[in-house]
């Protein structure tokens, strides 16, 4: 809690210090962005997980999808899909929802050899998601175990922005409300398949322009205002 009132730069120092060398030190070491920074002048990368529960002490990262946004448009280049290899038999339910199988799973790569690349893209930049402790404690927990230090990361959260849109302007919050495809349509944004990590990225991606346009038309969009609180 007290590193949490800090801020950022005091827990990525305090990460950084005790960060192996390799990947995880590298990525610590870059500075975090200005948080008086104009939205449409930084570059952003929308992450998305698919995972076989909501607890990473017990549960399994079975994908990763990110891509990146500059300067306020989306750079389908940089758009980057895998899947995780996980070392036990994949939950049946979770097959369903996510259509990952034991077999694509087995053909995956492990954690340790996709991880410094999340780390690489997210290194100097803003992580965007949408439903923040997924991304952040999953990957902390990998950051751990790999690394012996705790992932810090700014992070603009698109179900914090919705909630907080939602509150100013005194709506009641119904249940799925929040719910990434429950948005888009609010914004005149289509619908994708849910439950595929890229997808769901580019979804993030998408909303958080449409919301950012929304509350700041035209005018600089300042960081500060759009950073989790988490």
């Amino acid at each position: 809690m007290f590193a949490r009132l800090l801020g950022k730069e005091y827990q990525r120092k305090q990460a950084l210090a005790r960060a192996a060398s390799g990947p995880l030190h590298d990525y610590l070491a870059t500075p975090f962005i200005d948080r008086q920074s104009d939205c449409r002048r930084i570059e952003i990368v929308a992450i998305d997980l698919e995972t076989t529960g909501l607890d990473p002490s017990k549960d399994d990262i079975l994908s990763i999808g990110l891509v990146h946004v500059d300067r306020f448009g989306i750079r389908l280049s940089t758009a980057w899909h895998r899947i995780v290899r996980v070392d036990r038999a994949i939950p049946g339910e979770t097959a369903v929802i996510h259509q990952i199988t034991d077999d694509q799973s087995a053909a995956g790569a492990p954690i340790a050899e996709l991880l410094p690349e999340v780390l690489r893209r997210l290194a100097g930049r803003v992580m965007l998601v949408h439903y923040s402790p997924i991304e952040q404690n999953f990957i902390s927990a990998a950051c751990e175990k790999l690394y012996g230090a705790p992932f810090v990361v700014p992070t603009i959260d698109t179900l914090e922005i919705a909630q907080r849109v939602f509150e100013r302007r005194n709506h009641t919050i119904q249940p799925g409300d929040l719910r990434l495809f429950n948005l888009r349509p609010r914004y005149n944004l289509p619908q994708y398949r849910a439950h595929n990590a890229l997808s769901d990225a580019l979804a993030t991606a998408e909303l958080f322009l449409a919301m950012a346009e929304n509350l700041y038309p035209g005018r600089p969009c300042p960081l500060g205002e759009f950073l989790s609180k988490r």
